[in-house]
C-alpha cells in the first residue's frame, strides 16, 4: 500500500529547524529539516523569467526565458537569443517552457521544446522539434498541439521529457477553467501526452480510438514537473494542487489520476474542489504537500558530488523559495524531506542535476538567475 504523506500544519512546513510530519495513513513519523548545507554560486543572471533548461553533450545550456528567448549559456557566459524561436503567447502562465535534447543529438543536433502558440481561438501547449545549429533553429517541426484551444493563459503544463525507449512525453494541465475535462479521454485538457519523435501515436497508447490518441495518462490539474527515473525508466511527475494537494505521481499507461474528483486540496476561495480523496479506479498520489509548496521542476539526483543523495529527488518550490531534496528507500517510499536555498529568496522553477553530477537551479524572477549548487 502506498504511504500518503501530508504536512501537519504550515508552520511545519515553515520551521527552520528539524521537526516531523505527520502520515496520512499510518502513525509513523518522517524527518523534515531545513539543515543541508549547499554552497551556491551563480553563473548568470539577467534572465527574464526563466522557465526550462536542458543540458547540451559539450556542457552548454540551454535556457528557456518564459516570455520567449532561447539562450545558451557557454563557457561561463550567457549567449544572444537563438534565432528562429516560434512566437508563443506569453500570457500569465504561457510562453516558452520545457525543453530537452534528443538522445541522439550528438548526431543529429535536435531539440524539442513545449510552448504556448497562438491561433484564431485561443493559445495551446505545443511541442515542436528543431535543428540547433550554433545560435539558430532550423527545421523547426510542430509535433503535438494540445486540443482544443481556448481563449485563457493557465495551468498549461508544457514539461517535456523522453525515456529510455526514445517516446517523447508531454505534461499538460486542464487550463484552469476546464477542470472536468480532465476526466474525458476525448481532449487533451489535462493529460500527460506520450508520442514518437517523430510526432506520430505509439501504437501502444492506451487511446487510439479516441480524438486524442496521444494520451498516456489523464486525470492532472498541472503538470509542472516531469522526470524520468534513471533505474526503472518510469516517468515521474509532480502537479500544482489548488490551495493544498500538490502531489507526486509515477505514470502508469490509461491511469487517472483523480482531478477533480478526487483531491486532498480545496478551492482558492476555502470551499470544497470535492469531498473526496480517494475514489475506486483512480490513482493515489505517492506523495502530497497540504499546505500547498508549488512544485515546480523535478529530477533524480546521480552523481559523485553528493555520494550520499544517490535517488533522492529534487523538487523546486515556487512558493517557499526552496529547493527540495526528497529521501527515498528502496520501494519509492518517502523516508525524509530537506530544504535548500531559503534563505537565497527567489522562487525556484526548474532543477536539473548536470553531468558532472553538480545541481543546477533555475530561479523564476524578472532578473532570474542560474545556480549551481555544490557541497559546503
Amino acid at each position: 500500500m502506498k504511504q500518503i504523506f501530508r504536512l501537519a500544519t504550515t508552520a511545519a512546513l515553515l520551521s527552520l529547524t528539524s521537526g516531523t510530519i505527520a502520515l496520512a495513513d499510518d502513525v509513523k513519523e518522517r524527518q523534515h529539516t531545513t539543515v543541508d548545507e549547499v554552497s551556491v554560486v551563480e553563473l548568470a543572471e539577467g534572465l527574464v523569467n526563466p522557465w526550462g533548461m536542458a543540458e547540451l553533450p559539450n556542457g552548454d545550456f540551454l535556457i528557456n526565458e518564459r516570455p520567449g528567448t532561447m539562450r545558451r549559456f557557454s563557457n561561463g557566459k550567457l549567449g544572444e537569443p537563438i534565432s528562429g524561436v516560434p512566437d508563443v503567447v506569453a500570457q500569465n502562465q504561457g510562453g516558452l517552457l520545457g525543453i530537452t535534447t534528443d538522445p541522439e543529438f550528438s548526431s543529429n543536433n535536435t531539440i524539442y521544446f513545449c510552448y504556448s502558440s497562438p491561433g484564431d481561438e485561443g493559445a495551446t501547449s505545443t511541442v515542436a522539434s528543431a535543428r540547433l545549429d550554433g545560435n539558430a533553429l532550423s527545421d523547426v517541426t510542430v509535433l503535438f498541439e494540445a486540443d482544443p484551444r481556448i481563449d485563457t493563459g493557465f495551468h498549461f503544463g508544457c514539461r517535456v521529457v523522453i525515456d529510455g525507449k526514445g517516446d517523447l512525453y508531454i505534461s499538460m494541465g486542464d487550463r484552469g477553467s476546464q477542470r472536468y475535462e480532465a476526466q474525458n479521454t476525448n481532449n487533451h485538457f489535462g493529460t500527460v501526452a506520450r508520442i514518437k519523435r517523430d510526432g506520430s501515436v505509439p501504437d501502444d497508447n492506451p487511446f487510439t480510438d479516441g480524438k486524442a490518441p496521444e494520451i498516456f495518462s489523464y486525470g492532472h490539474r498541472n503538470v509542472q514537473g516531469m522526470t524520468v527515473h534513471p533505474n526503472t525508466d518510469d516517468v515521474w511527475t509532480h502537479e500544482h494542487g489548488p490551495k493544498g494537494g500538490d502531489e507526486v505521481n509515477i505514470l502508469k499507461k490509461a491511469a487517472n489520476y483523480g482531478w477533480p474528483t478526487i483531491s486532498y486540496g480545496i478551492n482558492y476561495d476555502g470551499s470544497p474542489v470535492t469531498d473526496k480523496t480517494a475514489q475506486e479506479g483512480m490513482e493515489q498520489p505517492l506523495m502530497y504537500w497540504d499546505p500547498s509548496i508549488a512544485p515546480s521542476g523535478m529530477d533524480f539526483y546521480e552523481g559523485d558530488v553528493f555520494e550520499q543523495w544517490q535517488g533522492d529527488l529534487l523538487v523546486g518550490s515556487l512558493k517557499f523559495d526552496h529547493l527540495r531534496r526528497i529521501e527515498l528507500d528502496k520501494n519509492n517510499q518517502v523516508v525524509a524531506e530537506h530544504e535548500m536555498l531559503r534563505d537565497h529568496g527567489e522562487r525556484v522553477r526548474d532543477v536539473m542535476v548536470g553531468s558532472d553530477g553538480y545541481i543546477y537551479v533555475l530561479t523564476d524572477e524578472r532578473n532570474g538567475k542560474l545556480l549551481k549548487l555544490m557541497p559546503k
